[in-house]
């Protein structure tokens, strides 16, 4: 693969890696630092890409994993945050806000006391809005595997968070 099949393949993809960085670094320039780093990895390994079906979800996969790991060395996830940021809307009734903001704090401290397949298929189907096909590509699971981690991860943060919720409430 020459250099203008690269951009051509490649480069198109840029303001979405960005954004994932973004999302997942919260620093705009440790974020493009991320994406440079990517597709630097990209290039070397160009040659290999050959057989990647789907170079989206390839690209998506190796930048989150390459913030992933700058995040472990930077910071050592002591209290189970999933790195993500969850974005509820806001209205503007202060209180409100304080108390969404209460509620993504313990679902994101509930999505990190999952098992590693289901915290990693949550994140990425309900937080990153990836579709079925990229998360079989990023995890390697089939379909039935990922709608059942799915399932179960969701119905283990709903019974987690009513029994907060009920016990905060009593």
């Amino acid at each position: 693969m020459d250099a203008a099949e690269f951009k051509q393949q490649f480069l198109p993809y840029h303001r979405k890696l960005y954004r994932t960085a973004f999302r997942l670094t919260e620093n705009p320039q440790e974020a493009e630092d991320m994406v440079q780093e990517a597709y630097l990895k990209l290039w070397n390994k160009r040659d290999e890409l050959a057989g990647v079906l789907n170079t989206e979800a390839y690209c998506v996969t190796l930048v989150k994993n390459l913030c992933y790991d700058a995040l472990r060395r930077s910071r050592p996830d002591e209290d189970g945050h999933a790195p993500e940021e969850l974005n509820l809307p806001t209205d503007t009734n202060i209180a409100r806000e304080v108390e969404q903001r209460d509620e993504v704090n313990q679902v994101r401290r509930l999505i990190g006391r999952l098992p590693e397949q289901q915290k990693r298929v949550i994140l990425l189907r309900d937080v990153n809005d990836c579709s079925f096909e990229e998360i079989e590509q990023a995890t390697g699971l089939n379909a039935i595997n990922i709608r059942v981690l799915l399932s179960r991860a969701r119905k283990k943060i709903r019974e987690q968070y009513n029994a907060i919720m009920n016990y905060e409430s009593k």
